[in-house]
């Protein structure tokens, strides 16, 4: 599907859409990621024995941060009001935890943003606290799941 671009205006300078005229609606994002690591770093970051401590509560609480802080991240984005976030990880094999993030929110423009940012952010989060004990980490396929936009009920 080709998409003429929307933060391109008529002269073909940059600028931040004007969404003013959109009605708002109730808006979902989900995203996800691999974090990928020896069996052992995994078994050791799932028990909270890493040497910087308890990673996955620190990489949810850093997804959730970076995804409220998204518009001072990514030139363009629009500040929104975020109703939720939830990070969550999953183990999907010995080597690979997948990290998913949804947001929600009442607003004009969608929160993909958001949620990417969250995931990239806990990835990220979950690298520096396991980098001491590990030097084949890495990070895989994050990515845009779902998104959904409907009506707010009256």
């Amino acid at each position: 599907m080709s998409r003429e671009p929307t933060h391109i205006d008529a002269k073909g300078r940059v600028h931040m859409v004007d969404v003013g005229a959109k009605p708002p609606l109730a808006r979902r994002a989900t995203a996800e990621g691999f974090f990928c690591a020896a069996a052992a770093t995994l078994d050791r970051l799932e028990a909270g024995a890493l040497p910087k401590g308890e990673a996955l509560a620190t990489a949810r609480i850093a997804g959730i941060a970076a995804a409220k802080r998204t518009d001072e991240l990514i030139p363009l984005c629009h500040t929104l009001p975020l109703d939720g976030v939830e990070v969550d990880f999953e183990r999907v094999t010995p080597e690979r935890l997948r990290v998913v993030a949804s947001a929600s929110t009442i607003a004009r423009t969608g929160v993909e943003m958001e949620a990417l940012t969250a995931v990239a952010l806990a990835c990220l989060t979950l690298y520096d606290m396991a980098k001491a004990i590990d030097d084949a980490l890495h990070i895989e396929g994050i990515r845009l799941v779902e998104k959904t936009k409907h009506a707010v009920p009256a």
